[in-house]
């Protein structure tokens, strides 16, 4: 979800946009919810793919991004950036993906890129779930540039342990700034806060009067963005 009056910044053109709506009590995620997570324009990303594409026309490039939401999410951007050739994605994308186009949303010309022989691919935009990154089924593209669009590939240590060459800061989770200006926005009687860092937040509403707390919710600490 990309939250906050700044959505145009980060958005997602597969959905409606985030609607600040009045409440007592506003429950969110902070998964990013701290002050070193500030989440860069998700067309400068894009551009940064699709830069890539252009310096090294002899390699493939393939982009990890999960396969509800996150793909079809990176397919689209691609497309409002340009990118009008066909973009191969995984066999696991491709139900999610027709599932998207019956309910209109627009992602352009895909192929399956599952067969184990046929074209290298060599100059071509590949997304897949990121497990298949490391799997053998990547081996069959020409010397793939690996890259992961995820809101943790601004920690480098984090993209380096993965391998990923090219690392796409695009997140479906808010960061810090679109954390604090939803709730300044709402200025809510209370907030409840989980999934990740609640301490930074919770201290931030307190200094904003807002009353706050952290809820424990077990199995959700630390998840994949």
């Amino acid at each position: 979800m990309v939250v906050s009056g700044d959505y145009k910044r980060r958005r997602d053109p597969t959905c409606a946009p985030f609607e600040a709506v009045d409440c007592d009590v506003f429950i969110t995620e902070a998964t990013f919810g701290l002050t070193v997570f500030r989440h860069p324009p998700d067309s400068g990303e894009i551009a940064k793919l699709l830069r890539s594409v252009a310096q090294f026309p002899e390699r493939s490039h393939l982009v990890g991004a999960y396969a509800l939401g996150k793909a079809q999410r990176v397919i689209a951007l691609l497309r409002e950036a340009g990118w009008e050739r066909p973009i191969a994605v995984h066999g696991a994308l491709l139900r999610l993906n027709t599932l998207y186009q019956d309910f209109g949303v627009d992602l352009g010309p895909l192929i399956p890129a599952t067969t184990d022989t046929g074209p290298s691919f060599a100059g071509e935009i590949i997304v897949a779930p990121p497990s298949a990154l490391a799997d053998r089924w990547s081996r069959r593209f020409a010397d793939p540039v690996g890259a992961f669009a995820s809101g943790w590939m601004s920690i480098r240590a984090r993209a380096r342990q993965r391998g990923v060459e090219l690392p796409l800061v695009i997140s479906d989770h808010a960061d810090w700034d679109e954390l604090t200006g939803t709730i300044a926005e709402l200025h809510p009687g209370e907030v409840w806060i989980t999934h990740g860092r609640e301490e930074a937040l919770a201290r931030w509403c307190a200094l904003n009067g807002i009353p706050a707390r952290a809820l424990a919710l077990v199995g959700y600490e630390d998840e994949e963005d």
